[in-house]
């Protein structure tokens, strides 16, 4: 029994050792202000405004791609409170559209609403990058599920956006979104 009693607590310890290597190093642990002086500045009034094609991939929890998709996407500014109209296809045939309601504060901070989040999405965009964090609830033909989110993106340069999100249920990741987002000119 003490055997047993052993390999537990070396689980157990090796297990905490993980959880907390993540929120050091990794996707978890990166903060807006670590990309402060990053260039050029993203300023999402200008870089989510207007006409937008995006592109992407979903990562399933074993890291395979489980979906492709393409969207298009319609930013609209009024000085600090934007809409973000998304109209996505996806390889299996099926569409889905969002809405996103943001607010940008003076600080960089960011406020997202959108009609499948559960509450308030929060967010800080810092020199050429944002990070957004909040709960999705998946449609109920995809089980209905609340997972919550953390979007990290990313200017490359004026015309291109790099979007990297997971998605977790009970701390552990479930699926990994990449994807490309580029203005259109019309």
């Amino acid at each position: 029994m003490s055997t047993f009693l052993t390999i537990l607590t070396g689980m157990a310890l090796m297990l905490a050792l993980l959880l907390v290597l993540r929120m050091v190093i990794g996707f978890e642990a990166q903060k807006p202000a670590d990309y402060a002086q990053a260039k050029p500045r993203l300023d999402i009034r200008q870089h989510l405004s207007g006409p937008i094609r995006c592109e992407g991939v979903i990562y399933g929890p074993m890291g395979r791609v489980t979906s492709r998709f393409t969207a298009d996407m319609e930013g609209r500014w009024t000085g600090n409170s934007g809409v973000l109209a998304e109209h996505f296809r996806y390889d299996s045939g099926t569409k889905q559209d969002r809405e996103w309601r943001l607010t940008l504060g003076n600080d960089g901070k960011v406020r997202a609403e959108a009609d499948d989040l559960v509450g308030v999405g929060q967010g800080e965009q810092s020199g050429a990058a944002l990070r957004l964090s909040y709960t999705i609830r998946l449609p109920q033909s995809a089980g209905g599920h609340a997972l919550q989110v953390t979007d990290w993106m990313y200017l490359v340069d004026d015309q291109t956006i790099v979007n990297r999100s997971q998605f977790r249920k009970f701390g552990i990741k479930v699926a990994e979104l990449v994807a490309t987002m580029r203005r259109v000119e019309s």
